[in-house]
């Protein structure tokens, strides 16, 4: 090799040392948990909600913020103290009728979920390219598939940890409009609206995409993966000398990833309702329409920000959906687990991933439209929220399965307020009008 040459690899190991060394790289899975849960699907409802209602719906983020955190830390807890996965704590307490139920359904939601979200991340994709939607789907289909079975757990993450940096194009986009603060503070906390089924339906879809079951089973499952690649590393129901550094960095990586989850959430609404909603936009169906309706009234750059930013969350919701799953049927079925095995040591589990992704693609040629796989899946994950949230808070609060590291009181309270709201959410899906 050249002095060149040399030269030119010194300066890459030395970039790739410090991205290594970066905070960033050091987060655990709740910062990858929380940007999942904005995926292009969620764009696609707090954009409705924003076009809708305009600031007036500014109000659920900050509600949702303590409820989605302490939800997600008790299944974080959960997956680091047992050293097992959220299917296979259920396994071990409740009748194996339970758990088939809920995670049948899961896998369904799952798949239409993902469906939803590969279609606009293909037709996002031919608004910024040019190139045919189907063409760019199945681009970001099978890329995102032979990222998860072929890369080692521990480069993956370090991939999809880069791309939660993506989110930061929806707080971009509010520097190249106008935005009245002192009315967005007021209706934050003081929103005007009807209390009709319209503003009840899209109260419902903020929260059911915001809380959903496909990120309980993800951040448990991730919590082992990430005890299991720390070599030496045991679950602290056993090996309790860790215990307090590692609760304390959970419950920093979780609070602050749902955090930047929240935040981001927020201010898609908030663009929105200063863009769209101003402008008599009122009716969004996905994010991609979100985008376009954005570009005449917002400009290019805004535009390109919004497009941007459902590409980089699409590549992150689309592995937490199909893995979360695959982790939930593997832990039912006794198979072996995690994306730090190599496919031929799991194939049930990387089998799993890649039905539910090709079945994805599969829907978007069928008569299925992507908005109905939508539908259907929030309809399924409020239908198995409720009774999961009380399954997780009865199994934190066991010593059987915890042993001294039970979840704590104010979590508790969290827990069973996000089961009440995800209650009533579920009720009001199968009220006519």
């Amino acid at each position: 090799m050249d002095a060149k040459g040399l030269q030119r690899t010194h300066v890459f190991r030395g970039l790739w040392g410090r991205l290594k060394e970066h905070p960033l790289a050091r987060v655990g899975p709740g910062l990858i948990t929380g940007v999942a849960d904005d995926d292009p699907s969620g764009i696609a409802t707090y954009s409705q909600a924003g076009a809708q209602f305009g600031l007036n719906m500014l109000w659920t983020m900050p509600l949702a913020y303590p409820l989605m955190a302490a939800v997600q830390s008790m299944c974080a807890n959960l997956g680091r103290v047992t050293g097992k996965g959220l299917a296979a704590n259920i396994k071990t307490a409740f009748p194996p009728s339970v758990l088939r139920s809920v995670v049948l359904l899961l896998l369904v939601a799952n798949t239409l979920n993902i469906a939803a979200d590969v279609a606009a991340m293909g037709e996002v994709a031919e608004l910024v390219s040019g190139v045919d939607r189907h063409l760019m789907t199945a681009f970001f289909v099978f890329g995102t598939l032979l990222l998860q079975m072929f890369v080692p757990y521990h480069r993956y993450v370090f991939f999809l940890k880069w791309l939660t940096v993506s989110l930061l194009a929806y707080a971009a986009v509010l520097f190249t409009v106008h935005v009245p603060w002192g009315q967005v503070a007021l209706r934050t906390v003081w929103p005007r609206f009807t209390p009709n089924a319209s503003a009840a339906a899209v109260v419902v879809g903020v929260f059911g995409t915001t809380i959903s079951p496909y990120l309980f089973f993800w951040q448990a499952s991730e919590e082992v993966e990430d005890m299991q690649a720390n070599r030496g590393s045991a679950p602290l129901v056993s090996d309790a000398r860790v215990a307090d550094a590692e609760l304390r960095r959970i419950r920093w990586d979780t609070w602050s990833g749902m955090l930047y989850s929240d935040v981001a959430a927020y201010f898609i609404i908030l663009a929105t309702a200063v863009t769209l909603h101003v402008a008599g936009v009122t009716d969004i169906n996905t994010a991609a329409q979100a985008a376009s309706a954005l570009r005449p009234l917002a400009g290019d750059f805004a535009y390109m920000l919004f497009a941007l930013g459902i590409l980089g969350v699409g590549l992150i919701g689309v592995p937490v959906l199909a893995g979360s799953g695959a982790y939930a049927l593997s832990e039912v079925m006794g198979w072996k687990e995690g994306l730090e095995r190599k496919v031929g040591d799991a194939r049930g589990f990387y089998g799993i991933i890649a039905v539910s992704v090709l079945a994805g693609l599969g829907i978007q040629y069928s008569p299925i439209s992507p908005m109905k796989a939508l539908f259907w899946s929030a309809v399924i994950n409020g239908v198995v929220a409720v009774p999961l949230l009380v399954v997780i808070i009865i199994l934190v609060s066991k010593k059987s399965v915890m042993g001294a590291f039970t979840a704590s009181r104010p979590l508790i309270v969290l827990g069973w307020i996000a089961t009440a709201i995800m209650g009533a959410a579920a009720v009001a899906m199968f009220i006519p009008g």
